[in-house]
């Protein structure tokens, strides 16, 4: 499983199984997620279907008919005067983390965000001792804008969030087009 076998594709609802499994596993063991509880099937669908009704892209990834990873982009906040501004989030099967999928899915989520007309993608590494998820990320062109210290408690521990920013398109060098 190679990413060269990788199929991109926007996430259909029959995906939703496969990729509340991927999530509520990092719910779980990881720090990418501050959910304490996984939630189901439904709910994931609704967070789906939220997303895919306020335009942003959703996407996942598949080698040999099996979801092995997703992305999505959402609104970074809710107020009118961040509607330029995207936060996207990429969670990967353990089984075929550092195969490139992460880096694949990123490449086309960021191209999708770019044709949209967004300027500028957030990212939030829900743990500063994730070094692989910030120098993923750092590879991909985002720079290092913030560490918020001590605002998340999991397996036992406080945990800081590291928030990385990249331009897209012309950034904020014009105007944006979306008003």
């Amino acid at each position: 499983m190679t990413a060269p076998d990788l199929l991109i594709r926007a996430r259909t609802d029959a995906d939703m199984a496969r990729i509340t499994e991927i999530y509520n596993h990092h719910v779980l063991h990881g720090a990418s997620s501050w959910e304490l509880t996984p939630p189901d099937e439904a709910e994931m669908l609704t967070r789906a279907q939220t997303l895919k009704d306020a335009g942003y892209p959703y996407l996942v990834a598949e080698i040999d008919g099996r979801v092995v990873g997703y992305a999505y982009a959402g609104a970074y906040r809710p107020r009118p005067a961040y509607r330029n501004t995207v936060e996207h989030s990429i969670y990967i099967d353990d089984g075929v983390r550092r195969g490139g999928i992460g880096k694949r899915l990123l490449e086309e989520l960021i191209e999708i965000c770019t044709e949209l007309g967004f300027r500028q993608m957030i990212a939030i590494v829900g743990d500063a001792e994730n070094r692989q998820s910030i120098a993923f990320h750092e590879k991909m062109g985002f720079t290092h804008v913030g560490h918020v210290k001590n605002i998340g408690y999991k397996f036992g521990r406080w945990m800081d969030q590291i928030i990385l920013q990249r331009p897209l398109g012309p950034g904020a060098d014009t105007p944006p087009s979306r008003d």
